[in-house]
């Protein structure tokens, strides 16, 4: 696919894919939703790939729905994107992932954001599904949702007292206020705060510590653990892991990781 919408870098086993419409900040249009689905897709399955970062290019991160799309929607009504005709990453890890954005959690590599603009509405929401998010400091989010008369966006509702709680997550789903990127920081939507002019480079080292010092089958197992442990009970999850165990411990990753501690260097992971 020819990306217009987003563009795409790859290095270092690191894809970085990052929303491109800054004269827009980024606003959110059927185009971009296309193309960010294949992207993933095409990240998650490229052998050369460990990570994958999400960022905006120029000022924004995404400033959510693009005020054209939603002129649309007030003229002729909303209606979701044929679901048939979309990619979706992550496909065939469980049903229970199968919805827009939601997907991020059977993708098989770590998704990290780093945020180094606003965020409202559905680029909320992006970031909410990363599984780390990196931000610079003073920078806008909101939910944005209460005050164009929607509901809360693609399972925001879900996921935000997931990752805040349910007092913090009801003050912002239910007032739609606009909140700093320190605040979130504060309440654990945020895992670090950067300065702006340090942002990629420290999201970049903290992916690249991340692949190095942890096997690629440990991290997508671990990502595929915690998602659908949100939804089952202790026990499976134990059994689960046990299984998991026994089956992880026959490969050539087990041996290489436990060689390379012994031996006080950094791994070589092979994967499957």
């Amino acid at each position: 696919m020819e990306y217009k919408a987003i563009e795409v870098k790859k290095r270092d086993q690191i894809a970085t894919i990052a929303l491109n419409r800054p004269d827009r900040l980024n606003a959110w249009t059927m185009r971009m939703h296309i193309e960010y689905r294949h992207a993933l897709k095409a990240a998650d399955e490229d052998a050369h790939v460990r990570a994958i970062i999400v960022t905006g290019n120029g000022r924004g991160f995404c400033a959510g729905a693009d005020s054209r799309a939603l002129e649309a929607v007030k003229q002729d009504g909303y209606s979701s994107a044929d679901k048939e005709e979309l990619v979706w990453p992550g496909a065939g890890i469980s049903e229970d992932f199968r919805a827009s954005f939601a997907y991020h959690y059977g993708l098989c590599k770590p998704v990290v954001a780093a945020i180094n603009g606003p965020a409202a509405g559905v680029g909320l929401v992006i970031a909410c599904y990363a599984d780390i998010r990196f931000s610079v400091p003073g920078v806008k989010f909101t939910t944005s949702h209460g005050k164009l008369n929607f509901p809360a966006e693609y399972g925001l509702s879900w996921v935000l007292p997931r990752v805040i709680g349910l007092g913090r997550a009801n003050d912002l789903l239910l007032t739609s206020r606009v909140f700093l990127s320190d605040e979130a920081f504060d309440v654990g939507l945020v895992n670090y705060l950067v300065p702006k002019d340090e942002l990629m480079d420290r999201t970049t080292a903290y992916v690249k510590n991340m692949i190095t010092s942890v096997s690629p089958r440990s991290l997508q197992e671990t990502r595929h653990q915690i998602y659908k442990d949100l939804h089952r009970d202790v026990a499976s999850s134990v059994e689960e892991s046990e299984r998991l165990i026994a089956d992880m411990s026959k490969d050539k990753d087990f041996k290489e990781g436990l060689d390379a501690y012994l031996e006080k260097r950094d791994p070589q992971w092979k994967g499957k």
